[in-house]
């Protein structure tokens, strides 16, 4: 099974918000559109709306409330960085974002620690796509992330 395509920002956005609705989850949504406003835009001069081969960057950074607290950050280039109780998952492909909020909130993405090298790890599994794995920082153990230790 194959990861679907997200051909934009938008449309990430869309299925992200479909997945809040099927969860039950409140989410909030900012969007950054054109170069002068997007954080990682370094193609286009200073004070310029669109890239220089005209094209109009836009990036989004998503909230979703409940349990565990989900935050991402979609960039124009295609990827984005994902933060699940403050674990950050950085350069995630666009086009995994869906799978990975539904990896959290369906129970697959679990906690698995190790002597040595010691240290947790939050590994999330995206249904069709690859496994993502980070360490949890020290003493950042959150109630969503104890109850998800194997």
């Amino acid at each position: 099974m194959s990861l679907p395509h997200l051909p934009s920002t938008q449309a990430a956005v869309t299925a992200v918000r479909a997945l809040a609705e099927e969860f039950h989850l409140e989410m909030t949504v900012r969007d950054d559109i054109g170069a002068d406003q997007t954080s990682r835009r370094t193609s286009a001069g200073a004070f310029e709306v669109f890239d220089a081969d005209g094209s109009l960057p836009h990036e989004a950074f998503i909230e979703l409330g409940g349990s565990p607290y989900l935050s991402v950050q979609l960039y124009p280039e295609d990827d984005a960085r994902i933060t699940v109780d403050g674990v950050e998952f950085a350069d995630v492909p666009r086009d995994a974002v869906p799978g990975f909020v539904r990896a959290i909130h369906t129970g697959l993405a679990h906690v698995k620690g190790r002597f040595f090298p010691p240290g947790q790890w939050l590994i999330v599994p995206v249904p069709g796509g690859e496994t993502y794995r980070e360490l949890v920082p020290m003493m950042t153990l959150t109630p969503w992330l104890s109850g998800r230790v194997r």
